[in-house]
């Protein structure tokens, strides 16, 4: 795939190497050409000095040829903008903003931007983690808003089915491991002695959550 990232802090050259390393064509763009330096010798990739929602700029780093944008600069609004000139001017199928201020997401998803809020899913995730919760968090979707969280089935649902272990938009089993398997269940499926249960659940949830494996 073709990726574009704008902003070649931290987090974008640490996202380009990674990508790098994936196999991906990957183009930087940062209005300070001292910040490539970040990338480091072994990154194969390209760079392009200038504003990251200048037109010219973009269609120099190949936008229009692009899979994907990533905007990660220190500006909620420049990765904002950036996103939105990607996805609507220059119809690239996946763009993504990161944005510091959690309480804008919401609002930037209504305009059909897709942003990350590190700082939402620290939060969440410092405060899972001082929370000793029994649940091995897998990943954070919605800049925290939901969880995927596996878990051994407890004793008490062994037997029972996945429909038991499920409340409608709140907590759903995605899939389960058994026996060196992963499958993904009915509603009907049983549970095993062993089996690792693997859930969607929404943050504000977990509590509930919590109370059906006890």
């Amino acid at each position: 795939m073709r990726i574009i990232i704008i902003g070649c802090g931290r987090m974008g050259a640490g996202l380009a190497q990674t990508l790098g390393r994936r196999g991906h064509a990957v183009t930087v763009v940062d209005r300070d050409s001292a910040a490539f330096e970040q990338l480091g010798t072994n990154f194969k990739g390209h760079t392009v000095v200038g504003v990251g929602f200048d037109r010219e700029v973009l269609v120099h780093a190949g936008i229009e040829r692009a899979d994907g944008l990533a905007a990660v600069t220190a500006s909620d609004e420049t990765n904002v903008v950036a996103a939105r000139l990607a996805r609507l001017v220059f119809r690239v199928p996946r763009a993504v903003a990161r944005l510091y201020d959690p309480r804008k997401a919401e609002i930037y998803r209504r305009l059909g931007v897709q942003t990350i809020s590190t700082t939402a899913w620290g939060i969440h995730r410092i405060a899972e983690l001082l929370g000793y919760s029994e649940f091995d968090s897998l990943a954070s979707l919605g800049s925290g808003a939901v969880d995927l969280v596996e878990v051994a089935v407890p004793q008490l649902l062994v037997g029972r089915t996945v429909d038991e272990m499920t409340i409608p938009g709140e907590v759903h089993v995605v899939a389960i491991s058994r026996a060196g398997a992963t499958f993904l269940p009915t509603l009907g499926t049983r549970f095993q002695a062993g089996d690792l249960v693997h859930l969607s659940v929404l943050a504000t949830s977990i509590e509930r959550l919590r109370a059906l494996c006890v």
